[in-house]
C-alpha cells in the first residue's frame, strides 16, 4: 500500500456553463477533484470544510474510492457549502467568474488531525497563501509538498505568497500564472525566477501545448493529449496535480524519472477531466483506459 497524500483545499458546489452546455449545483472544488482522482493512485487524507448542505453520499463515494478518502480531516459544519458559478466562452479558456459565495469556506481553518500530520506526500490546493502556509506549521517533515495557486492570490496576496513558496518542493501553475508571478513574458525566465523563491521543481501548464517540467536534473516537456471534444475544463488543474502526486506517492520517490512519469500521469487525468462535467468522466475511469491514453501520449514523443 502506498503511503498516503494529505490535501488542503476546498470542497464545494459548482455552477458550470461552458459552449457544451450548463451543469448547476455540481460537487466541485479543488480537494474534491484531486482526492477523487489522486486516490485512484495512493490513500488520501482529506482536510476541507462543507456546510451541512453537502450530500453524504458523495463523502461515501469518497472513503470508499480506490485507495480510500480518509475524511477525518473533513469539518461539517452548519451552513451552506462554499458555491461559485463561473462560464467559459468559446475557447474553453480562462472562465468568467459569475458569483462567489464563501459560505462555511470563509472562516475555513484548517486543523491537521493528528494522524495525518507524517504523510510524507503533502499537496496544498488552490486557498489563501496564508493557509497554506498554517498547514505547513502544523505538519512533520514530508518528503515532498506540492502547491497550487491562481491569479487572484498572485495580485492580491503576493507577500504571503511568496513566503509559502520558499517552504514548498513542488509548485504546479499555468503559463500565464507564471508570466504574471514573475513579470517576465519568457517562460524559462520565469521558471528560473520561480524557483529562485524557493521551489526546486516546478511544472508550467501550456494548455493544448502540454506541460513542462524544471528540475534541478534537467527539462522535460509532455505533449497535452489530442482531444476532439471538452465539456469542461473546470477541474483540470486538480486532476493533473493528483495525477502527478498520485503517481509519485504510488513509486514511493520524487526522482527525475519518477516526476516525470508523474507529469505524464498529471496530463492524462486531465485530458479525462475534461471530458465531461464536474467528476462524471474521472469516475467512471477503468485502469485499462489510463493505460491506454498514458501510451498514446508517450507514442506521441516517440520519433
Amino acid at each position: 500500500m502506498p503511503a498516503p497524500i494529505l490535501v488542503v483545499g476546498s470542497v464545494a458546489f459548482d455552477d458550470i456553463e461552458t459552449p457544451a452546455g450548463h451543469r448547476p449545483e455540481c460537487v466541485g472544488g479543488s480537494a474534491n477533484y484531486f482526492s477523487a482522482t489522486a486516490s485512484l493512485f495512493a490513500p488520501i487524507q482529506l482536510v476541507a470544510v462543507v456546510g451541512d448542505d453537502f450530500p453524504q453520499p458523495h463523502l461515501d463515494m469518497l472513503s470508499e474510492r480506490g485507495h480510500g478518502v480518509d475524511l477525518r480531516g473533513l469539518e461539517q459544519v452548519e451552513g451552506r457549502t462554499f458555491r461559485w458559478r463561473g462560464r467559459y466562452d468559446e475557447d474553453f479558456g480562462d472562465a468568467e467568474t459569475l458569483e462567489t459565495q464563501l459560505n462555511v469556506f470563509e472562516h475555513f481553518d484548517p486543523k491537521i488531525p493528528e494522524g495525518f500530520r507524517a504523510a510524507p506526500w503533502v499537496f496544498l490546493g488552490n486557498i489563501h497563501p496564508e493557509l497554506q502556509s498554517a498547514v505547513l506549521d502544523q505538519i512533520d517533515t514530508p518528503r515532498l509538498v506540492g502547491l497550487d495557486t491562481m491569479n487572484f492570490w498572485i495580485a492580491s496576496a503576493r507577500p504571503a505568497l511568496i513566503e509559502v513558496l520558499s517552504r514548498i518542493d513542488l509548485l504546479i501553475i499555468n503559463a500565464t500564472e507564471a508570466r504574471l508571478l514573475t513579470d517576465t513574458s519568457n517562460i524559462f525566465d520565469a521558471a528560473d525566477a520561480i524557483r529562485a523563491m524557493g521551489p526546486t521543481m516546478l511544472v508550467i501548464k501550456k494548455g493544448a501545448h502540454g506541460a513542462t517540467l524544471f528540475h534541478p536534473d534537467g527539462m522535460f516537456t509532455a505533449p497535452a493529449v489530442p482531444l476532439r471534444s471538452l465539456i469542461d475544463p473546470t477541474g483540470a488543474g486538480d486532476t493533473f496535480a493528483a495525477g502527478m502526486m498520485g503517481y509519485i506517492a504510488q513509486a514511493d520517490t520524487a526522482d527525475f524519472a519518477t516526476l516525470k512519469r508523474g507529469m505524464i500521469n498529471g496530463i492524462v487525468m486531465a485530458s479525462f477531466a475534461v471530458q465531461g462535467f464536474s467528476l462524471d468522466r474521472v469516475l467512471t475511469l477503468t485502469a485499462d483506459e489510463i493505460a491506454e491514453r498514458t501510451r498514446t501520449v508517450i507514442d506521441l514523443m516517440s520519433l
